[in-house]
């Protein structure tokens, strides 16, 4: 290897879950950068997931390329890879980074890619480097720079890219040999690409922010005026009067709305958005015929017509500096293509069947700096069990946690209101007051550790909407708030059951008698466990105390829950239900306090009157006048509901519910014990504990 140079390697992230202790040697992650980015700059580490059977340290290229193909946006692209091993491997991730590249992009590079290694037993990396991807001449990385401000080296110069393009494709087939359809799809799939770069083909660029007060004019942009052998890494900005003199040359920061009030947020979300139409122009001399032409095709045996219907949906990532022409002909159309050839591979074996319903979406999880996009088969929802593995794999090259909803559809960025003037929209019709506890006055506990929910959730109560369940519906209010945490974190479309429709949902499971719908009865932990279940999927332990007075000796073991599960947890005790969103405890005194959202409250959603009256606040076991707030006579239930595991299918037969390890038979035994008996559990002398 050549002597150190005075080079240095940027990075604007490090790898996720890089843990090389006993692993396999071998190529561990992607490295992606951006060439509108500086050299050597990598802006995401992508976990390599694919290996062949005979060895799982042997590289599946023709699977990570497919999977890359369509999960990196084009204006990203691959410029090296991460071994695990010595510096003696660096030679091996750069061939690997060579080989993927070859199957990427196609025949040479003329760029500098990275080779790197991990030490199995330190963990530290270090970065060799390769002019023009050769591997003959390897250099030692003299430093390694680590971006503070990732997203502003990102987006500050930076924009996006869309374009949807939906297309049907006629398909005539002879029904002695239906496997020609497959031949006609290449075939039309091929027409569609060359009209994409047909001259006449024409693409209208116009902002996706429709809020500014001055809007750029639409851009006409026509396919004789595209470059296709352009290099963006080489693409230098063009003065202003070159600018004005054609409107193809007007760069991309053409459409840049301009500096907000209050300091900018750099994030894909915020980016400035130039929004591609395809527009096929039917009119004036084409490349592929002069002169319409009629051409009579004699139809000797019995044919059928299959029409299938796709939509392309591409999205890209561009300095603001590039022109536009250039954009549209070597981000966005590529990017099309690429799509035409990942739909159609997908699509040939069931094309006679029922071929997929494939949709991209885009997604910018938390701790990845640009987006991603993925295809999902839609044809038996996000549930089945194909449509979960995709998820898993995904998860794990991306190193998100498992249970998140991050790359479930209903968290895909949505660029009709990404730049809408309610970014952030109140659920459809919902007036309920959201996370009424933020801003609320310290706990008092000294020195103690504050352990909270994550997310949003809304605030029901008694009397809400007119409904009087006064005395009897305070369970049933806080199963509503739990509820409207899944649905505002996106783990659920179901809507916020009402009274009713929770008495009938233990109806339907067989729990209560059907004299129970419209009944004032109370219902507690259990019941809300199997609702729960029944409605979301979401399984829930439960923590058992005999007496109020203990409940502060299970402080320890709520801060667990709010740290790692971070949902809203009910407390259920004699006649009362509280819904409790986190606790402040001080493990070396034990003093702790307990953050309640009383669903007791019968006023008007004022609040600045629930914050001041205690209907959400600090309580401690005892309060400073010596008064209990949980009852010492009385037993208590706490329910802890659980985030699901969004990429796996959870077995019926498997546990249900986990009540602190509690064994799933014994726990089936007992459900069918209490069907019977209609025995409250806490009434019985079964007690539920985690050890």
């Amino acid at each position: 290897m050549a002597d150190d140079r005075n080079r240095s390697v940027r990075l604007l992230c490090r790898p996720k879950q890089l843990n090389t202790q006993g692993s396999d040697p071998g190529i561990q992650f992607w490295l992606i950068g951006s060439p509108f980015l500086p050299p050597l700059t990598v802006a995401s580490f992508l976990r390599r997931i694919h290996g062949l059977p005979s060895s799982s340290s042997s590289l599946d290229f023709a699977k990570e390329s497919e999977d890359l193909r369509t999960l990196i946006p084009k204006g990203f692209e691959l410029i090296g890879a991460l071994a695990s091993g010595g510096d003696s491997v660096a030679r091996a991730a750069l061939d690997a980074a060579l080989a993927l590249r070859k199957l990427l992009y196609g025949e040479g590079t003329d760029r500098p890619l990275i080779g790197a290694v991990c030490g199995s037993d330190s963990g530290d990396m270090r970065f060799f480097v390769s002019e023009s991807g050769n591997a003959t001449s390897l250099e030692s990385v003299a430093s390694i720079i680590e971006e503070r401000d990732s997203e502003k080296c990102l987006w500050e110069n930076g924009c996006l890219l869309h374009c949807e393009l939906p297309i049907k494709l006629p398909l005539y087939y002879p029904l002695k040999n239906p496997t020609d359809v497959e031949k006609a799809y290449v075939q039309t799939t091929e027409a569609v690409i060359a009209k994409l770069r047909d001259p006449q083909a024409v693409y209208m660029l116009e902002t996706s922010n429709k809020t500014s007060q001055d809007i750029p004019s639409p851009v006409i942009i026509r396919g004789v005026q595209l470059d296709f052998y352009a290099d963006l890494s080489k693409i230098k900005p063009l003065a202003e009067d070159d600018e004005g003199s054609d409107a193809s040359c007007l760069s991309c920061s053409y459409f840049s709305v301009g500096s907000k009030a209050g300091s900018p947020v750099f994030s894909a979300e915020n980016a400035d958005t130039i929004q591609v139409s395809v527009l096929f122009n039917s009119l004036g001399t084409s490349s592929a015929s002069t002169v319409p032409v009629a051409e009579y095709f004699p139809v000797e045996e019995e044919a059928r017509l299959l029409v299938v219907d796709i939509k392309l949906d591409v999205l890209c990532y561009s300095s603001r500096e590039v022109p536009l022409k250039y954009a549209v002909s070597n981000l966005i159309i590529p990017g099309l293509i690429d799509q035409l050839n990942t739909v159609q591979k997908l699509m040939l074996p069931n094309l006679l069947a029922q071929h997929p319903q494939l949709k991209s979406y885009h997604f910018s999880p938390p701790g990845i700096l640009h987006p991603i996009t993925v295809f999902y088969e839609l044809s038996f929802g996000e549930t089945e069990m194909k449509q979960v593995e995709v998820r898993r794999s995904l998860h794990s090259r991306l190193g998100l946690p498992y249970d998140r909803p991050l790359l479930r559809i209903s968290n895909a960025l949505d660029f009709s209101k990404l730049k809408s003037n309610d970014m952030v929209s109140l659920q459809k019709g919902s007036t309920l007051l959201r996370d009424v506890h933020i801003g609320i006055p310290s706990s008092g506990v000294a020195g103690g550790t504050v352990s909270l929910i994550q997310g949003s959730y809304e605030y029901f109560h008694y009397l809400h909407e007119g409904y009087n369940d006064s005395g009897w519906g305070c369970a049933y209010r806080s199963l509503q708030t739990i509820i409207s945490w899944f649905r505002l974190q996106n783990y659920t479309s179901v809507e916020v059951p009402s009274h009713r429709e929770i008495q009938q949902t233990l109806v339907e499971i067989g729990d209560k008698d059907p004299s129970f719908i419209g009944s004032r009865e109370w219902i507690g932990a259990i019941e809300l466990s199997f609702v729960l279940d029944k409605l979301l999927g979401v399984t829930c332990k439960v923590i058992n105390v005999r007496s109020g007075a203990e409940l502060p000796e299970k402080c320890r073991e709520l801060a667990l829950h709010f740290e790692n599960q971070s949902t809203p947890v009910m407390i259920g005790g004699g006649v009362l239900a509280y819904t409790l969103l986190g606790v402040d405890y001080n493990e070396a005194s034990g003093d702790c306090a307990f953050l309640i959202l009383d669903p007791h409250y019968t006023g008007s959603d004022d609040l600045k009157k629930i914050v001041n009256g205690g209907w959400c606040g600090w309580k401690k076991a005892v309060d400073n006048k010596g008064k209990n707030f949980f009852l010492h006579d009385k037993f208590y239930n706490l329910l802890l509901p659980q985030r699901p595991n969004m990429n796996s299918k959870r077995n019926l037969s498997d546990l249900v519910f986990n009540y602190g390890g509690c064994l799933a038979s014994d726990l089936v035994d007992l459900m069918k014990s209490r069907m019977k008996s209609k025995a409250t559990l806490w009434q019985s002398n079964v007690t539920w504990r985690k050890e």
